[in-house]
């Protein structure tokens, strides 16, 4: 005779509150030991997308100065390094979770973030907020190229509490993936040698002068301190990487400049 509840949801052998929890448990190990493989990944993603963007920002320099035989610079930034024969670096003002408030060479008196920068390869003549550039009226470039196909963000940095957001923000800030403005610096002074700001010095850079980290060296010191490391080249572009961190009083090899996404290593 057929038994009619054979294979009924009724002789299906339950879970037991045991195994229900083992299972879970079981769950919570393998998402404990995947969650760090993810943020790493993450973290990796973010430092490929920031590679890629110095390496724009670095080519669209370069194709500037192609077109034009000069740097994308202001006339302000421009009168400043010429005027005690510096290179210039674009830095940041108040920058989160950074050792460092401004950055500029020594002796140079003029402040500026990379806005005016990416007004210029961007052909921007006004902000995203409106504000006019440098570039008004395409006085730095007149052929009127896009140099920088970057992102605008629509983070707008006036408004307190915001979180940061890459891209071009409404004041023209090129930000990176973990939100903080791009490093530039240029040789301004045409020496075919380019010293930033941070890196130029032997605290940072100093590995065995005139032998400094990531390929810098200082052609122009014979002795003490050592504060011209140079880069051979016109252009260096960098980002604080991960951490957002840097200090001008630690090697380059060490935290937390270690993490930092150079163009130049």
């Amino acid at each position: 005779m057929k038994n009619s509840d054979f294979g009924s949801p009724r002789s299906r052998r339950a879970f037991t509150l045991i195994e229900m929890l083992v299972v879970i448990a079981i769950i919570a190990i393998l998402a404990a030991l995947l969650l760090p493989a993810i943020t790493r990944a993450k973290v990796h993603a973010k430092v490929v997308q920031a590679q890629m963007e110095i390496k724009e920002i670095e080519q669209a320099i370069n194709s500037y100065y192609s077109a034009y035989s000069r740097y994308p610079v202001s006339s302000a930034a421009m009168n400043a390094a010429t005027a005690v024969q510096e290179d210039f670096t674009y830095g940041t003002i108040n920058v989160p979770n950074a050792t460092f408030s401004i950055l500029n060479p020594p002796n140079v008196t003029t402040n500026a973030n990379n806005a005016e920068v990416m007004a210029i390869l961007m052909d921007l003549p006004n902000y995203p907020n409106g504000v006019p550039t440098v570039n008004a009226n395409h006085v730095k470039n007149p052929q009127l190229i896009k140099f920088l196909p970057a992102k605008l963000s629509g983070y707008d940095p006036t408004i307190a509490g915001n979180p940061p957001l890459p891209g071009v923000d409404n004041t023209g800030v090129y930000r990176d993936p973990w939100g903080n403005p791009y490093i530039i610096s240029m040789d301004l002074n045409y020496d075919d040698k380019c010293w930033d700001a941070l890196y130029r010095s032997n605290s940072v850079s100093g590995l065995n002068p005139p032998s400094g980290y990531n390929g810098l060296n200082d052609s122009t010191d014979t002795t003490a301190p050592y504060d011209h490391f140079a880069y051979n080249g016109g252009v260096m572009v960098w980002s604080a990487g991960p951490d957002r961190q840097s200090d001008a009083a630690t090697k380059a090899n060490m935290p937390p400049n270690k993490d930092n996404v150079l163009s130049w290593k």
